[in-house]
């Protein structure tokens, strides 16, 4: 195999695929993901190194004061970095096949970590620093930076997973169910009974938190469920349906991928750069509830709309 052949084996699908990944984190997650192959470093060890960056870039976002805004580049230099290691993380794994549901937990855990860090230190700089357009107004309004922060952390952490749950059920149309993440409450539920806390202890905790998060997923796609109920019932649980159908979904569902590129990392971390850069934090703050959530629920509504007309189809 060539090494442009495994680059594009690395990458999950150029339909998911957003175009600055695709010109910037893709590439770069190759070379990494090839120095650590030869390394024999594991694609979780990648993303626990990739955690450890993503928040100290988080945390040094925090200084406001002008004498120390070399730090916020070093911060945003390191979110980058970080990006480009859950990058690698994920096309090493897809080039050596070291697949693991840990590894899928991992990965979604490391981008709440980041933001979570980011979150924290934009909250406490407005509170400690002000900003070039408020002044000190937060600090005499502390609950409101508070309502902010946590608004914004709640939104990304729904948007980032209606996304995951969009991009997986395309890519179970796209190439089957070995290409896709996409789980099961009820078969998650199921494998979380099996397991004993005593016994498997660090096995169960991460179940307890991911069938949490595949239970959300499910309870905001109602037609999306029937539809996956619709299709176990004709082609079996582990079945796919005819390639004619599998097209017609795709073709439906192509569009949206670029909106659940809008609501994972890209847009959304460079708003928060440009907030930081303007020093105007709290501005990142709105984007996420107003910009990125009108944008959720025009997503939500539309897809919901697109397995109403599958699910119609299938029943032809």
């Amino acid at each position: 195999m060539t090494l442009k052949e495994e680059y594009q084996a690395s990458l999950k699908s150029t339909d998911t695929e957003e175009w600055f990944d695709l010109h910037f984190h893709r590439p770069l997650g190759f070379l990494w993901a090839k120095l650590f192959e030869k390394l024999g470093v594991s694609p979780n060890a990648i993303t626990i190194a990739s955690i450890f960056m993503g928040v100290l870039g988080g945390i040094l976002l925090y200084f406001g004061q002008p004498h120390l805004a070399w730090l916020n580049w070093v911060g945003m230099l390191l979110i980058t970095w970080a990006d480009t290691f859950d990058s690698a993380d994920g096309q090493l794994a897809r080039l050596t096949q070291q697949y693991s549901r840990m590894g899928r937990i991992l990965d979604g855990v490391s981008g709440d970590l980041w933001f979570a860090a980011i979150g924290f230190a934009l909250v406490f700089r407005e509170l400690d620093f002000g900003d070039s357009l408020l002044g000190n107004y937060f600090y005499h309004h502390q609950w409101l930076i508070w309502v902010l922060g946590f608004g914004s952390g709640f939104s990304h952490a729904l948007q980032a997973a209606m996304a995951d749950c969009y991009r997986q059920f395309h890519l179970f149309f796209l190439k089957g169910q070995q290409g896709s993440e996409l789980d099961s409450a009820a078969k998650l539920t199921e494998q979380y009974r099996r397991l004993e806390w005593g016994r498997n202890f660090w096995s169960k905790l991460p179940l307890f938190f991911y069938r949490g998060y595949t239970a959300n997923q499910e309870r905001l796609t109602p037609n999306m469920q029937r539809l996956r109920a619709a299709l176990n019932e004709r082609y079996g649980e582990d079945g796919v349906p005819s390639q004619e159908f599998r097209d017609y979904f795709r073709q439906l569902s192509l569009p949206l991928m670029k909106y659940t590129n809008i609501l994972t990392f890209n847009t959304r971390i460079i708003a928060c750069f440009i907030a930081v850069i303007c020093d105007v934090p709290w501005l990142y703050f709105v984007f996420e509830i107003v910009v990125l959530n009108l944008l959720l629920i025009y997503m939500v509504l539309r897809h919901e709309g697109i397995c109403k007309k599958a699910l119609s189809k299938l029943g032809e």
